[in-house]
């Protein structure tokens, strides 16, 4: 995912789950990260600039976000996901088990790695054995480490598109990047600039509509002083004809 040709084949991928009117097709998990600097008065959160060339979403900003990947689940850990995370994790329907739960948050990690060459992970005795898109940590003998992640939302893609994610929104915050990859970011990338802002900005206002009720939950979120655990995370999913606002462990679908 470094080059036009790639980002645009990509982008064509998942330009077609807007599109209504497809026969059902069962939601895809996958896990967005969105990282936090809480230094100034205002939080920020980074966002990655696409290529005005792609295909999907030119010019916009995005969190680095995927599908989960079969492996995810055996990647070994500096730590564990935290007791609370995967109790978080566990809630609503369908009901995610504690391997899914560690598939999710790991993923989160290695496409925010892989996007924007930012790594979560802690340093390790020896020669972390690590290969594939999991290298740029070996390198710099680190293990990815997802204790520092907090589960903001989830959302499933409503019936009738052609790709549809049961998506999972984690956050955490800036101290937690431990190793930037060079070259990741640059004007031939699907992501072209790396940019801070603040939270309720112009640039934000332009992210998908889910995205952005997202955003909204971790600004209630972090006004309230440091991420909880035990803060209620809202479940967004189609029901009864339309978008439903739940909350995990409660109401309908939860």
């Amino acid at each position: 995912m470094t080059d036009i040709s790639q980002a645009e084949d990509k982008a064509k991928i998942h330009e077609g789950k807007e599109a209504d009117h497809h026969p059902y097709f069962r939601p895809k998990d996958a896990a967005t990260l969105i990282l936090v600097d809480r230094s100034g008065a205002i939080p920020k959160v980074l966002v990655g600039k696409r290529h005005d060339k792609v295909v999907f979403m030119p010019g916009k900003f995005v969190f680095p976000g995927g599908r989960v990947d079969k492996d995810d689940h055996r990647v070994p850990c500096a730590a564990p996901i935290t007791a609370e995370l995967e109790a978080n994790l566990a809630k609503g329907s369908p009901k995610t088990p504690a391997s899914r739960a560690k598939s999710l948050a790991i993923a989160a990690i290695r496409e925010a790695c892989e996007e924007t060459g930012l790594c979560l992970g802690r340093k390790v005795e020896g020669k972390a054995r690590l290969e594939g898109p999991w290298k740029p940590f070996a390198d710099a003998g680190l293990l990815p480490d997802p204790s520092s992640l907090f589960l903001i939302a989830r959302a499933i893609t409503p019936p009738g598109r052609v790709k549809r994610f049961d998506t999972r929104f984690f956050t955490a915050d800036a101290s937690a990047i431990t190793h930037r990859v060079e070259g990741v970011i640059h004007a031939d990338a699907e992501l072209v600039e790396l940019v801070w802002v603040e939270l309720g900005s112009k640039p934000l206002a332009e992210l998908h509509p889910m995205t952005r009720n997202v955003l909204n939950e971790l600004d209630t979120r972090l006004a309230t002083g440091p991420l909880r655990h035990d803060a209620p995370v809202p479940f967004f999913h189609f029901y009864g004809g339309k978008m439903q606002r739940d909350v995990l462990g409660e109401g309908k679908g939860a």
